[in-house]
């Protein structure tokens, strides 16, 4: 009889150690976040723009203030950073103080933090440090350029609701 008890004993030990395995089954499998299956959010839209490119830079006859190594939205600018300026047009489409832009001849990704005169429509400037020579050998080019525009998160996420 005792024999009879000390086996009952190892079988209620065994299914309460099998229900412990199922729950902790379920806790880590099945209780994921939602956030690990849903693919990530995209935060830009990227579009493609024609525009004329040249050259310019941080040199006091190019610019109209008296620091020539201040931009237009007070960035200051140094020999080797990926910058350009913008036509006053195309601000209005989305390229606005610190957007993305890839430049199709170029690798890296430049971002804006200067503006050109109200005269120029549909152009960009490269930004070229001191390096004047290096500026006029780049000339007038046209070119097609991506911009990155951020996405309303708000309004994106209540269109999906």
């Amino acid at each position: 009889m005792e024999q009879q008890q000390r086996g009952h004993y190892a079988i209620g030990k065994f299914t309460a150690l099998k229900h412990w395995v199922v729950i902790l089954a379920i806790t880590f499998i099945g209780c994921s976040s939602k956030e690990d299956s849903i693919k990530p959010r995209k935060k830009y839209d990227w579009y493609g723009h024609q525009v004329i490119a040249s050259a310019y830079n941080s040199v006091f006859w190019q610019t109209d203030s008296i620091n020539p190594s201040v931009a237009a939205w007070g960035d200051t600018l140094k020999p080797g950073m990926k910058t350009i300026a913008v036509s006053r047009d195309l601000i209005k489409k989305g390229l606005t103080h610190n957007t993305m832009v890839k430049i199709d001849t170029f690798p890296d990704t430049f971002y804006v933090k200067d503006k050109m005169h109200w005269r120029w429509r549909n152009r960009i400037d490269i930004y070229m440090g001191k390096d004047v020579k290096k500026a006029r050998e780049w000339g007038r080019k046209k070119l097609i350029i991506c911009y990155a525009v951020p996405i309303d998160s708000i309004n994106t996420t209540n269109e999906k609701n």
